[in-house]
């Protein structure tokens, strides 16, 4: 029998310099916020208009034009600008 994980977001939460975001099926992933410039270098109001998409299996930051897939994280996927700007600005 195989049992399929609820990769779905539950919560985000950004600390330190850390994303974490907590799925559906009890796991949490985290990541540094080193990995996607545009969170690096949004501010903690920004940081915090975060919205679940793509049916659950993604988080979008509107003001920032960001958007981050559950798939991704668990791939250790960073962002496709990041090698870009490997020089962050904080």
């Amino acid at each position: 029998m195989s049992i399929l994980a609820d990769i779905r977001v539950k919560n985000v939460i950004i600390e330190d310099d850390n994303l974490a975001v907590e799925i559906m099926d009890g796991r949490t992933i985290k990541a540094p916020l080193a990995w996607y410039p545009r969170l690096f270098n949004a501010n903690q109001e920004q940081l915090q208009k975060w919205q679940i998409c793509g049916g659950g299996y993604g988080i979008h930051w509107e003001e920032i034009d960001e958007d981050i897939s559950v798939e991704g994280l668990l791939r250790g996927a960073t962002a496709p600008d990041y090698e870009a700007n490997i020089t962050l600005r904080r």
